[in-house]
């Protein structure tokens, strides 16, 4: 008689173990345990939500999933509406972050000049888009540090890198 009255015992512990979640659901605020769903600290402003949907269809088109019309017509569109969205905010001052415009980095990499015309905007030419020169003026250039090499160095001087052969 005890055997049967633990058995009834334990089953029932069971099903009432497996019909929790369905008896109890969990509270409104907590979050899932798989991590689906929505992320309570997801930002949902405007600017990332324009700049989400573009990164989408960008994924879209890449593995197929969009033809190249369908890709156009809401890249226009979403491309609009984070434009719209940037400039809102940026009127009130709220972006920050990457959207805050900071100092470009120097490069280490000596600009292309031209002897005729200048400074190139084109920043690995190799010749003069308007006149046709060569650029380089040095046989070889680091490959580490951009400095150039004289025609027999074995390691740059500047960061002592050793040059291929």
């Amino acid at each position: 008689m005890l055997e049967l009255l633990l058995g009834v015992l334990l089953a029932a512990g069971m099903v009432y173990y497996v019909l929790r979640p369905i008896l109890r659901p969990p509270a409104a605020g907590a979050s899932a345990e798989g991590g689906e769903g929505e992320d309570p600290d997801d930002d949902l402003s405007p600017q990332t939500v324009a700049l989400r949907a573009l990164k989408e269809i960008e994924f879209d088109r890449a593995t197929g999933k969009l033809s190249d019309a369908d890709y156009d017509a809401l890249k226009a569109k979403y491309t609009e509406a984070a434009l719209v969205a940037l400039r809102g905010a940026g009127e009130q001052g709220a972006v920050s972050g990457p959207m805050q415009s900071a100092p470009a980095p120097r490069s280490l990499l000596p600009a292309s000049v031209c002897p005729t015309d200048g400074p190139r905007p084109e920043p690995d030419a190799t010749f003069c888009s308007t006149c046709g020169r060569s650029l380089r003026t040095a046989s070889a250039y680091c490959i580490r540090c951009g400095t150039s090499l004289q025609a027999d160095a074995r390691y740059c001087d500047r960061c002592g890198n050793r040059v291929a052969a």
